[in-house]
């Protein structure tokens, strides 16, 4: 049976530089993505036409450059990661091979087996935020749990997370003391309700 062997990871799109092929409703939704989880994250989108939504995060985002013009393998320099996002596969794999040749990670749009990297469903309250990954088979399931987690994770949590930093910079000892006080300290948010009484 197979498993879902992807190993996750954040990004820290503020330092990366991401490369869009497409401007159309697919590379508009791949940078409001983006965009909303890191607002400050450097994307150039390249394609013939852009939606007009797509011109308009560029008055709201400085970080976001649209460029008019066919793709070309220039186009991959400097860049970190690429989103190939356009509803043409033979154009999106053209994409792929040239990103491959560069050694650039790539995401093409509803094709996982071309993937270096999913987009997955994002929860966040405050400082926690929670990727769901369905390995690609369902990104409606993704989004379904994303709406059970939202609303079942209490937006206080923010506050707990703030505190626990306070008091993580206070302890003091080796690294197993600090894990084992920590443990102590959190350990009622998984005691069950009758422990806790």
């Amino acid at each position: 049976m197979e498993e879902n062997q992807l190993f996750p990871v954040f990004f820290k799109l503020h330092r990366l530089h991401v490369l869009v092929v497409g401007g159309g409703n697919i590379g508009l939704e791949k940078a409001n993505a983006m965009l909303e989880n890191c607002p400050q994250a450097t994307i150039t989108v390249v394609s013939l036409d852009f939606l007009p939504a797509l011109e308009e995060l560029t008055h709201q985002y400085p970080n976001i450059t649209l460029i008019q013009k066919s793709f070309s393998c220039g186009d991959l320099l400097g860049k970190d990661l690429v989103v190939a996002a356009t509803n043409d596969k033979a154009f999106n794999y053209h994409v792929w091979e040239k990103a491959k040749g560069s050694r650039v990670l790539i995401n093409v749009a509803d094709t996982p087996e071309l993937c270096d990297f999913y987009l997955g469903s994002i929860v966040q309250k405050g400082n926690l935020k929670i990727a769901i990954s369905t390995n690609g088979k369902s990104p409606t399931i993704a989004k379904r749990l994303k709406q059970v987690l939202q609303e079942a994770i209490p937006d206080t949590l923010d506050e707990v997370l703030n505190k626990l930093s306070q008091i993580r910079e206070k302890l003091t000892g080796d690294f197993a003391s600090k894990v084992r006080k920590l443990n102590s300290i959190t350990e009622v948010l998984v005691k069950p309700e009758s422990e806790n009484a």
